[in-house]
């Protein structure tokens, strides 16, 4: 689903180990012939299994099952599997499992958000913002589509989104629809969307003729009221709630109408509880 390059693999890789693995070698166990295995201790959606098994793989290791990105496992299953030298294994382990925990754990909270939004909206999308950590992107990527939520923005050069910040150097909302005419016809294959912080912005905006709203942190019944009102007076606008979403008011934000939600919270998910067997082969 999402491509890994081998450099950021290995670059992992020696993150962890940037030179031997000491304690393997000090006790003389790197040559003896393993097997290891990642078992989950709570029901989760997996995510992270095929860059976890890449992971083991450029360390040497041989990969003999694996769960699928997407899946949901029971507790006690195991997610991936694998043999290789005591070395390469336990090269591989601890980063194998970061891995998996960190992406399980996004992918499983972000399937509950879904299932809470849609017991209202059965076909309303939610969207993860770009709020990971550098270097996190493609796992965070990964878990979040495994969970059921789609990118709402994957980086600077995809989208125009238009925020106060940006604003602020054109002459506020204004100024910014000013310049609407000229930008026009640059915006061929793309939206225009802007983020407004109240009723009467979202009107200012819609009248003149922007594509997508994005209302920001406004209190549900304040978003609710203006939602019928532009859906009333500027029909062809896309209206997306973002700020504050999550799993203790997202069934309430999915009932006011808008056509997306916009969430970080699916980051503030608890890593997944994976265990690791590493043990001689049998």
């Amino acid at each position: 689903m999402i491509f890994y390059p081998d450099e950021l693999i290995d670059r992992w890789i020696d993150e962890d180990v940037p030179g031997p693995d000491l304690t393997s070698w000090l006790l003389g166990i790197g040559a003896q012939s393993a097997e290891i295995n990642f078992r989950t201790r709570a029901p989760v959606v997996v995510a992270g299994s095929a860059v976890a098994a890449r992971v083991l793989e450029r360390c040497g290791a041989r990969i003999t099952g694996i769960v699928a990105s997407g899946e949901h496992a029971a507790s006690g299953a195991i997610l991936l599997r694998a043999t290789g030298d005591a070395a390469h294994l336990h090269r591989g382990w601890k980063v194998a499992q970061n891995l998996l925990e960190q992406a399980c754990g996004i992918a499983t909270h972000t399937r509950e958000l879904v299932a809470r939004a849609r017991t209202v909206r059965p076909d309303l999308p939610l969207y993860a913002t770009r709020k990971y950590p550098p270097g996190f992107k493609r796992l965070a990527m990964e878990a979040y589509l495994a969970g059921g939520a789609l990118p709402h923005r994957l980086g600077l050069s995809e989208t125009v989104l238009v925020f106060p910040q940006h604003l602020a150097f054109v002459g506020g909302l204004e100024g910014l629809l000013e310049r609407l005419d000229s930008l026009r016809p640059r915006l061929v294959e793309k939206a225009l969307v802007v983020e407004v912080e109240s009723l009467e912005q979202a009107r200012v905006a819609a009248r003149a003729g922007v594509d997508v709203l994005q209302f920001d942190k406004l209190p549900v019944g304040g978003l609710r009221t203006a939602v019928e009102e532009i859906r009333t007076c500027w029909p062809r606008v896309r209206l997306l709630a973002a700020g504050g979403i999550g799993t203790g008011n997202i069934d309430k934000y999915a009932a006011t109408g808008v056509d997306g939600l916009v969430l970080s919270s699916v980051y503030r998910a608890e890593p997944a509880d994976i265990g690791v067997r590493l043990a001689p082969a049998t």
